[in-house]
């Protein structure tokens, strides 16, 4: 017990693992932190922004058909979509997306997390491609089976 615990630790511990996604149909969308993922301790802002996004991104995956994949919309610029590939962190406070725009070039967005703000949109899946490929289910994955992101260089070993 040589770590001390103040009562503002107590309050930010216990508001970590709370969430709530009320939409129109009346129901709670939510998408919890497993356990697992929430027991480990001390996280940087980022691995916990991390860990949140993956958790969200495979919820939004759960609601798309086989012809469609995840991607992330840009406002203020030509840049258009990044069809997700990976999600990385860099503690303390950088969130890394990468993947390809609709030519197939290979693009990279990095936010800090006093900004983070992700679109995540439905687009086609390439014609080449005869499943659609759900990173968001793999990274959740990885997060559940307890892999320490921390240890790989984009948080998707």
């Amino acid at each position: 017990m040589n770590d001390p615990h103040t009562t503002a630790d107590a309050m930010e511990g216990a508001a970590l693992h709370r969430c709530a996604d009320l939409r129109a149909d009346g129901r709670d969308h939510a998408v919890p932190v497993p356990a697992k993922v929430a027991a480990k301790p001390a996280k940087s802002p980022a691995e916990w922004a991390f860990q949140r996004v993956i958790l969200q991104l495979k919820a939004f995956e759960e609601t798309l058909d086989d012809d469609h994949v995840s991607a992330m919309g840009f406002a203020g610029g030509p840049s258009g979509t990044l069809r997700i590939q990976g999600v990385g962190f860099s503690a303390p406070d950088l969130v890394t997306f990468s993947g390809v725009d609709k030519d197939g070039n290979a693009m990279q967005a990095l936010q800090h997390v006093s900004q983070l703000n992700v679109l995540l949109r439905a687009i086609p899946k390439p014609a080449d491609q005869p499943k659609p490929e759900r990173i968001g289910f793999r990274l959740a994955r990885a997060l559940e089976e307890g892999e320490d992101a921390g240890d790989g260089a984009d948080g998707t070993s």
